[in-house]
């Protein structure tokens, strides 16, 4: 089950976020390493679940198991922007200090980044900038609310040393199957969402990768996916999770599920 969030989270971001702390001097010295910058935006599944236990309903019951495939390790030439607004070398899980109320674990972020740079080893220095929060629908991402100015704002300080905006990684709806007019209104919302994205960071063929639900916290799944499938606004690819392995809440995918769906991710960029 995804808890709604209070505002805690959303203060504390804000308090990291604040202007007097965005200098150049917080990137310190990774930041003109960085060469390829991609966008990790949505809900808990890109934010990561893989590896988290429930011990009760509540999110914050939880613990992650601390398990690390192969191809989540660690990588010099993998960079994440924290929570901080600091070019660290990247580690799982990557929305630790972003996704804060709830237990992230695993995601499908770093063997994106691993496959990537497996198979395009001139590719450079990939740095990977964590903006999704668990268990938020697509009007809490609409154009000029919180998590839509905090995901422009990280991107643009992640911009600043250099570095070309390659994708943003998108995965969310599961929160939109609840209600039949959230379902039905799903594919206008969306498509407004990564108009303004593409506008506001002066990148009008932004390639956009979007994950097809696998899951969902109400009964109008296939709506969304249906949604999903039909944008067409030029530079969207769509990836399907479903068939990946689904953790024991029904609603998370498990580690295994988001090593594959990091490693689809980056044959779909890799296809451009």
């Amino acid at each position: 089950m995804v808890y709604r969030k209070t505002m805690f989270p959303y203060l504390l971001l804000l308090l990291l976020a604040h202007p007097a702390w965005v200098t150049t001097a917080d990137l310190v010295n990774n930041c003109s390493l960085v060469k390829n910058i991609f966008i990790l935006a949505g809900q808990s599944n890109i934010s990561g679940r893989g590896g988290v236990i429930n011990h009760s309903l509540h999110p914050l019951n939880q613990s992650w198991d601390g398990v690390i495939p192969r191809q989540c390790e660690s990588n010099p030439s993998i960079l994440r922007l924290s929570g901080g607004l600091r070019w660290v070398e990247a580690q799982e899980p990557l929305h630790k200090d972003i996704d804060v109320n709830n237990t992230v674990g695993v995601g499908p972020g770093m063997p994106f980044a691993n496959t990537v740079l497996k198979k395009d080893p001139s590719i450079g220095v990939i740095g990977l900038v964590p903006c999704a929060v668990g268990g938020t629908t697509i009007t809490e991402w609409a154009p000029g609310g919180f998590l839509y100015k905090q995901m422009i704002k990280r991107t643009k300080v992640a911009t600043r040393c250099g570095g070309t905006i390659r994708a943003m990684l998108w995965y969310q709806g599961e929160s939109d199957t609840t209600t039949l007019e959230d379902a039905k209104m799903y594919k206008v919302r969306l498509e407004r969402f990564f108009k303004h994205v593409r506008n506001d960071l002066e990148l009008p063929n932004l390639q956009v990768i979007q994950v097809g639900i696998a899951t969902a916290l109400g009964p109008y799944m296939e709506l969304v996916r249906k949604a999903q499938q039909e944008i067409n606004i030029g530079t969207v690819k769509y990836v399907d999770a479903k068939g990946l392995q689904i953790g024991p809440d029904y609603t998370h995918l498990t580690t295994s599920a988001q090593v594959q769906l990091g490693q689809m991710l980056a044959d779909a960029f890799l296809r451009n």
